[in-house]
């Protein structure tokens, strides 16, 4: 998901049972604190993800860690329903995110990146295990898959020769 989906991204938008989240909106930050909650950047960008049984459980867990949160700040807490909030239930910041997450590389001892080169390492990541890249292209809310092409285009193993042994068989009863 892009940052400003992932910041925009509620708890009634996950569905435990059929283990999706829906993107439904990002979030748009202007000077003074203010914030406003936008549809995603494209028509195509509204989409359901699927998630895997570990990042469901993972998301449970915190989950509850953000109950914990909630009932210790009281009134201090402004109640969006955010799956990632502010420490006052807010929408959390781009720079406090960056902040973060420089953080967590530091102590993790990788080095540094930037905050969506995680989108690109999962579409690398589907894109070099062979997932389609009709299905990339929809799990990161492009518009059209030639748009996946001609950003992660040359990390499509080549599958020439798989090709060529195929129209063989095919064509001359191999």
């Amino acid at each position: 998901m892009r940052q400003s989906e992932l910041i925009g991204l509620k708890w009634e938008d996950v569905d435990w049972n059929l283990s999706t989240i829906r993107v439904k909106r990002q979030v748009r930050h202007f000077k003074g604190a203010s914030y406003t909650f936008l549809e995603p950047k494209s028509k195509s960008g509204a989409r359901t993800i699927i998630l895997g049984k570990q990042a469901l459980e993972h998301l449970r867990n915190h989950k509850r860690e953000q109950e914990m949160l909630i009932n210790s700040a009281g009134e201090d807490w402004t109640c969006l329903d955010l799956v990632f909030p502010s420490g006052a239930g807010t929408p959390i910041t781009a720079s406090n995110i960056r902040r973060a997450f420089r953080k967590l590389l530091a102590a993790s001892g990788l080095p540094k990146i930037r905050f969506h080169d995680l989108r690109h390492t999962a579409a690398s990541l589907m894109l070099n295990h062979g997932i389609p890249v009709l299905i990339v292209s929809k799990r990161l809310g492009h518009s059209k898959p030639s748009i996946t092409i001609d950003v992660y285009g040359h990390l499509i193993p080549s599958r020439q020769e798989e090709a060529a042994q195929l129209m063989d068989n095919l064509m001359f009863d191999g």
